[in-house]
């Protein structure tokens, strides 16, 4: 092959090379999209998880809609507040209060506790299972566990135990990927600080209830009664809690004959009055539904601990920070 034909062509290539390279930069210059500079830093702020929790295809996406407005800072379940934080810094806005929420299977129908209508022997799959008869526990609301949930949940937060999927509460990050799997509809996200919960989703009445279940809701309603804030909700024979009035009082939870509402009375505070504090103002005592407070107008006032529910109200009402809870 002739030298020249070799130098030609590489000059030729050279010179395209070139030609396309000046192309390219003017059409990138001409054609290029406006990036706010925020999309970036807020991106670089994200965890990178790419769950989805917050409503968007990934990161990125969350990322562009943070800077335009269209979902609020607070939307990332992973990062929480201090994420949160973070972003209201970058934006210039106030971050404002964003309690963390988790995932909670609503159902405690163990192996010990519902029954069996037959053998499953199919494809390790809730909703394999679901698709015969309802899966193989008597009850058709219950926790099939089969944990299709746990396949789907990249954080290793949940688990199947003894035949119903358990909440790893310190790992999960709400991203909702479970109760889109879950085949039952029984997982529900609710704020990490509520100790108490209904762990059944059954609508049937008491006497169905209780040949399919030891532990399920019996529509007795004795948790509406002994709740002092209005904060059980009774419908389609079930008692749901209305975290918005739910102080923590663990009152239902008490008073619930099958212990189908749940409470982790390990948490349970108790109000304490500093006697270097207290004005004597009674509104205390006032604001008390339990008769826990003892004290006179302008005396030194005392918490009656084998009364006391640890439900706060004193200390949220109190002017000068006299009751602590511990």
């Amino acid at each position: 092959m002739n030298i020249n034909t070799i130098l030609w062509s590489v000059v030729s290539l050279g010179g395209l090379a070139v030609l396309f390279g000046i192309i390219l930069t003017y059409a990138s210059k001409k054609f290029a999209v406006e990036v706010n500079p925020k999309t970036a830093e807020v991106r670089d702020a994200l965890p990178s998880a790419n769950c989805g929790g917050c409503g968007f295809a990934g990161c990125d996406a969350f990322a562009d809609a943070v800077v335009n407005g269209n979902a609020p800072i607070t939307g990332c379940p992973v990062g929480g507040a201090a994420l949160a934080a973070k972003l209201a810094e970058i934006m210039g806005v106030a971050a404002g209060d964003s309690e963390k929420h988790v995932a909670r299977v609503i159902c405690c129908g163990d192996s010990n506790n519902a029954k069996e209508k037959y053998e499953y022997q199919g494809i390790t799959d809730c909703k394999a299972a679901e698709a015969l008869a309802g899966g193989s526990k008597s009850c058709r609301y219950g926790c099939t566990g089969l944990g299709t949930c746990v396949k789907a949940c990249p954080f290793d937060a949940i688990h199947v135990v003894n035949g119903v999927a358990v909440v790893d509460e310190d790992k999960c990050t709400a991203c909702k990927k479970c109760i889109a799997v879950c085949p039952k509809n029984i997982i529900e996200l609710v704020p990490i600080s509520k100790e108490v919960r209904v762990l059944c989703k059954n609508q049937e009445k008491g006497k169905e209830v209780m040949q399919s279940c030891k532990v399920g809701c019996i529509a007795c309603q004795k948790c509406v009664k002994a709740c002092k804030f209005d904060a059980i909700i009774f419908e389609n024979n079930l008692a749901r809690i209305d975290y918005s009035k739910c102080v923590n009082c663990m009152m239902c939870a008490e008073a619930c004959p099958t212990k189908t509402i749940y409470a982790n009375f390990k948490n349970r505070k108790k109000a304490f009055i500093h006697d270097d504090k207290c004005i004597g103002c009674t509104i205390c005592s006032k604001n008390c539904n339990f008769e826990a407070i003892e004290g006179e107008l302008k005396g030194k006032h005392k918490i009656l601990e084998d009364k006391c529910v640890g439900c706060s109200k004193c200390y949220e009402k109190c002017p000068k920070d006299a009751v602590e809870m511990r």
